[in-house]
């Protein structure tokens, strides 16, 4: 039987690795990440980590200063991020 597991790099979906906050306050992938074969999956992976709610609020933030989006949007936005920050596990009794 062959081992069809995917060998992945040590920095694989680890978010400040993959999509630092630079000095700016702004996030973007490094050089080296973008000549990656898998950065689309590393960084989607990365994203859908609890790290990646934070991105999302970042995101949510800056649009409301920015007035791309209004009090009510910014505030359903930050409560749906807030609710799947807090759902339980599937699977995972309390």
């Amino acid at each position: 039987m062959k081992n069809t597991e995917k060998k992945y790099p040590s920095c694989f979906s680890v978010l400040e690795v993959v999509f630092p906050e630079g000095e700016d306050g702004l996030r973007k992938s490094p050089e080296s990440c973008l000549m990656c074969v898998r950065k689309t999956e590393c960084l989607r992976a990365a994203m859908r980590k609890t790290g990646g709610l934070k991105v999302r609020e970042e995101f949510v933030d800056r649009a409301y200063e920015s007035g791309a989006i209004g009090f009510f949007e910014r505030w359903s936005k930050k409560k749906g991020i807030h609710r799947k920050r807090t759902k339980p596990e599937p699977g995972v009794l309390k």
